[in-house]
């Protein structure tokens, strides 16, 4: 039979019916060869219903329905013709792809297997990484906003420092460059070594001025004497 996706199955099923008890009237008058006649509605109820059904419902799940839907065709025909004909069930035997493509059709079915295990493997990764993904957005926009926040409260501080001595600078310009140019030189030469140079030495004179490290001396320990 062909299926509603152009598809070739072989179908084997089993139908049980008996004579309506209000019917064997139209038993023995309406139809000539009852058996035959079951069995012509049967092939033909089953090729409709197969046709307009996909295959692997029908090999799955779908058992269940295409008999049902098979008996209720059948029993529409018979009391169509008078058969006076009761069907009680449609039971599918097997159902299975024909025997010279059946090693395809098994490729198929495992190649649609492994396409869903992988459908599932992928899907199972994204909703593993896509939250972490998220997780690691979250903390760099966090951290950004800190570091902006950081950046911004650091430049109005400076802003408004700048702005307080520019105040000052309007009122005493004189005494606030002295005193920034006195700020300066401490910051440059508060860590190093200083040799002091006087100009105003006479040539005779090595021009170098001793300096006397005060603070280094005041904090140095003096040592004890030793026995005489």
């Amino acid at each position: 039979m062909l299926t509603g996706d152009e598809n070739i199955v072989d179908v084997n099923f089993t139908v049980l019916w008996k004579v309506k008890p209000n019917g064997v009237s139209d038993f023995l008058f309406n139809i000539q060869n009852a058996s035959g006649t079951v069995k012509a509605v049967a092939e033909s109820a089953m090729r409709e219903v197969i046709g307009r059904s996909n295959l692997q419902p029908i090999l799955t799940g779908a058992r269940q329905t295409t008999e049902t839907a098979v008996q209720e065709l059948m029993q529409k025909t018979l009391d169509q013709y008078g058969a006076g004909v009761l069907v009680q069930q449609v039971q599918m035997q097997s159902v299975a792809p024909p025997s010279p493509v059946g090693d395809s059709f098994r490729d198929v079915q495992a190649a649609k297997t492994n396409l869903e295990q992988l459908q599932n493997e992928a899907q199972a990764y994204a909703n593993r990484v896509v939250p972490e993904a998220r997780g690691r957005v979250a903390q760099i926009i966090q951290a950004a906003e800190a570091y902006r926040e950081q950046t911004v409260a650091e430049a109005t501080g400076q802003t408004s420092r700048y702005l307080k001595i520019y105040d000052e600078y309007k009122k005493a310009p004189q005494v606030t460059r002295q005193r920034m140019y006195l700020e300066t030189m401490e910051r440059l030469f508060s860590g190093t070594d200083k040799i002091i140079l006087d100009s105003g030495v006479g040539q005779g004179g090595s021009g170098v001025v001793p300096y006397l490290p005060l603070n280094e001396l005041s904090t140095r320990r003096p040592q004890t004497g030793g026995g005489q």
